[in-house]
């Protein structure tokens, strides 16, 4: 074979491994990750006010819990799922985030799923954060959105950021506004 041929299917087998292998399944979630921008903060003004309190969940242990005790706090909310590529690429921020925030701040990493493949993704990739799970069909106080959608609210409630993409949530920006948040 010619040097030529050799290059061409060299390059075939590495394109074709980010389809059918699991490096490529990394390397697309380390690409995201790599493009992944800092979430838009709202001023006061600009962002609305969540309705009310009242959302039925349930907690990692299946459990109902209800939104109400997050009323005063500041509070990230996140929608996601684990067979989602970009809620998979954001979730270690989103995990390193709750480890410094946590006790502070009200973290809802809300899904949809069955508890199986959550609880898998989690014990895979040695995550340990809570997680809640939407109640279909209940009413909601915010806007649901669709993985990897994210929202975080002051302690007024006031919706200080309304994120539809992927972010980077472990950056300088994110923590200023937690930390300017929680001290007001």
């Amino acid at each position: 074979m010619k040097k030529q041929t050799v290059y061409t299917l060299l390059i075939i087998l590495l394109v074709l491994s980010f389809f059918v292998t699991p490096l490529g399944d990394y390397s697309k979630i380390e690409l995201n990750r790599l493009f992944a921008s800092s979430p838009t903060i709202i001023d006061v003004e600009q962002g609305g006010q969540i309705s009310n309190y009242d959302w039925r969940l349930k907690d990692q242990n299946w459990n109902f819990i209800n939104f109400e005790k997050s009323e005063g706090k500041v509070v990230f909310i996140n929608f996601w799922a684990s067979w989602h590529l970009p809620s998979r690429a954001q979730f270690k921020d989103i995990v390193q985030l709750y480890e410094q925030y946590s006790g502070r701040v009200e973290f809802y990493l809300i899904t949809d799923e069955e508890r199986a493949p959550v609880e898998e993704f989690l014990a895979k990739n040695q995550y340990d954060i809570p997680i809640t799970y939407q109640i279909i069909g209940d009413a909601s106080p915010i806007k649901l959105l669709k993985p990897p959608g994210s929202y975080i609210l002051d302690k007024n409630g006031m919706i200080r950021v309304h994120q539809n993409d992927i972010s980077d949530w472990n950056n300088v920006e994110v923590r200023t506004l937690l930390d300017q948040l929680l001290s007001e």
